[in-house]
């Protein structure tokens, strides 16, 4: 099956990080296949597993919970490889935004994001959750990295932000407020950083619109290989994640995907997976967030999950997860 992946960029950059804290290199990098190959070259990419089980490692090595705010804070505009390249070659920072939207999953090929302008604000909110990464890391790590981009494109330091989380506020939210300054809210229904519309007109410092040109061209290439090595399941799963609230029925999805219904559904087949078991997959994260992370009443969450009895809902949610979702409300 093809495998999600992250620059090693990245990873080395966390590596080097902990080493320096702990000089634990061989700890950090257990469990991983890391340590078996060359990941130090132009463009390469460790697979998610490994990402993973390298944060978990380096969470426990350090014992820092603000891991992910330091590690985020360390992604620059060279940690980003091609993609930073191109943003400092944009016209200005709406054309980077823009950029990034196109481009982001050469990023992170997991990630999702919604963007709008409303009020003099540009919102980017993460739309799916973290699968596997500590969710405090996670977020940790992109609002960081987002804002620390932003700032790098502009050449503003101080560049302020709104950043939203959808947890309670941490021991450690003093790490929030010196990274994000003021503008930080905790227990939010939608993860979001905003900042403000009049920064999209800010030009760029290194803009060169041949080089620009040049570097998105290589951008479309890397992320058509990437797109074309995912399977019809994690196809579904990503496109799924990314309308939540609307569940199309699997017709529709095969047309969102450029196939006939009767293709889709044997490629799905192939994989030994059928549309209604992602379907419910998703349903049920979507509805997990929900119960966890908002005092909607239950009614209200089954109809967002689409259901129109609560009944319904609580057994459906019972069958996916194997709990009730009082349980999971209640932190049982």
């Amino acid at each position: 099956m093809p495998k999600h992946t992250t620059p090693a960029q990245y990873a080395l950059i966390l590596i080097d990080m902990v080493e320096d804290s702990t000089g634990e290199r061989q700890r950090l990098l257990h469990g991983t296949s890391m340590a078996e190959g060359d990941f130090a070259s132009i463009g390469a990419r460790v697979e998610d597993r490994d990402f993973i089980t390298l944060a978990n490692n380096a969470l426990a090595l350090t014992g820092d919970p603000a891991l992910g705010l330091r590690l985020g804070m360390s992604l620059n505009l060279g940690a980003h490889a091609i993609l930073g390249q191109a943003f400092m070659t944009c016209r200005d920072l709406g054309e980077a935004v823009n950029l990034f939207l196109k481009y982001h999953h050469l990023l992170s090929s997991n990630l999702s994001l919604a963007y709008s302008v409303n009020e003099g604000w540009c919102s980017l909110v993460s739309v799916d959750r973290p699968q596997d990464l500590p969710e405090q890391f996670s977020y940790e790590m992109l609002f960081a990295a987002m804002l620390n981009t932003l700032r790098g494109l502009i050449n503003d330091p101080q560049m302020q932000a709104e950043v939203d989380f959808p947890y309670p506020e941490p021991a450690h939210a003093e790490h929030y407020y010196r990274v994000f300054g003021d503008g930080v809210r905790f227990n939010c229904a939608q993860p979001a950083l905003r900042f403000r519309t009049q920064l999209l007109n800010r030009p760029l410092p290194a803009s060169n619109p041949a080089l620009r040109n040049l570097y998105e061209q290589e951008c479309a290439r890397l992320l058509a290989d990437l797109e074309g090595e995912e399977s019809i399941e994690e196809q579904t799963l990503r496109l799924l994640r990314k309308l939540e609230g609307q569940y199309p029925q699997m017709p529709q999805v095969a047309h969102m995907l450029n196939l006939s219904p009767r293709t889709y559904r044997r490629r799905l087949q192939q994989e030994q997976q059928s549309y209604q078991t992602l379907l419910d997959q998703v349903r049920a994260e979507h509805a997990t967030h929900y119960l966890r992370n908002s005092r909607l009443p239950m009614s209200t969450i089954a109809y967002m999950v689409g259901f129109n009895d609560s009944s319904n809902f609580r057994r459906a949610y019972a069958k996916w997860t194997g709990r009730a979702p009082g349980e999971v409300r209640r932190g049982e």
